[in-house]
C-alpha cells in the first residue's frame, strides 16, 4: 500500500499546532509531536526540515485559514462590529491562533512568517477601511490602520489575558455570548461616524 504523503502531513500539522500552542518553538518536543501525530518523527524533518520550519508551515496555515474565514472587503468594511463579530467567533472556534502569533512575537527576533503576503493582506483590509471611511460609514478621526489594528486588539484581548478579563467583568461577563456582544456593541461605538 502506497504511503499517503498528504495525510501524514495533515497529520503533523494538526498535532503541530496544539503542540506550539501550548508549548512555543523552543519548548516543542518533536519526539512529543510525532507520537500525537502517530508518524515516524523522520517525518517531520523530510516533510517541513526542521522544528522552525514545521512552526512556520503551522502558522502559515492557520493565518490562511484566520484569511478565509474572516474576510474584510469594502462591502463589510461599514460594519466593523460585524467584522469584530465575526473576528472574535473565529478566536473562540480557534483559540491556538492567538497564542502561536505571541510565540512568534516572542521568540522571532523580528524574523516574521510570510510578512510580504501577511502585509499585503492586511493593507487589502485597511483599504477597505479607509474606503469605508471615504464614503462616511465609520470614523475618519483615526488612521485607517490604526482602527484596524484598535478593533483587532478590542477582539484578541479577552483570548490573551482571560484572567484579567475574569478580575475585570466577573464570573457573569465570562459568558462567551456576552463577551461577543460586548466587542460588537463596543467596535460599532468606537468606529461610527
Amino acid at each position: 500500500m502506497p504511503w499517503d504523503t498528504e495525510a501524514t502531513r495533515r497529520r503533523l500539522l494538526d498535532a503541530a499546532v496544539e503542540e506550539f500552542a501550548e508549548y512555543g518553538p523552543a519548548g516543542a518536543r518533536v519526539d512529543r509531536l510525532a507520537r500525537s501525530a502517530g508518524v515516524n518523527k523522520e517525518r517531520i524533518y523530510q516533510y517541513f526540515g526542521d522544528k522552525d520550519g514545521l512552526f512556520r508551515a503551522v502558522l502559515t496555515q492557520e493565518l490562511q485559514r484566520l484569511a478565509e474565514a474572516v474576510p474584510l472587503t469594502p462591502e463589510q468594511a461599514g460594519d466593523l462590529g460585524d467584522y469584530a463579530g465575526r473576528l472574535f467567533d473565529h478566536h473562540t472556534d480557534h483559540p491556538h491562533l492567538l497564542r502561536l502569533l505571541h510565540w512568534e512575537g516572542l521568540v522571532s527576533g523580528g524574523e516574521v512568517v510570510a510578512e510580504t503576503k501577511r502585509a499585503m493582506h492586511l493593507q487589502e483590509k485597511v483599504a477597505a477601511v479607509a474606503d469605508a471611511q471615504r464614503r462616511g460609514l465609520v470614523t475618519g478621526a483615526v488612521g485607517a490602520g490604526q482602527l484596524l489594528y484598535g478593533l483587532m486588539a478590542l477582539v484578541d484581548w479577552w483570548f490573551v489575558v482571560p484572567h484579567v478579563a475574569r478580575m475585570t467583568v466577573g464570573a457573569d461577563g465570562l459568558d462567551r455570548a456576552t463577551q461577543r456582544a460586548a466587542v460588537v456593541e463596543l467596535a460599532r461605538r468606537m468606529t461610527a461616524p
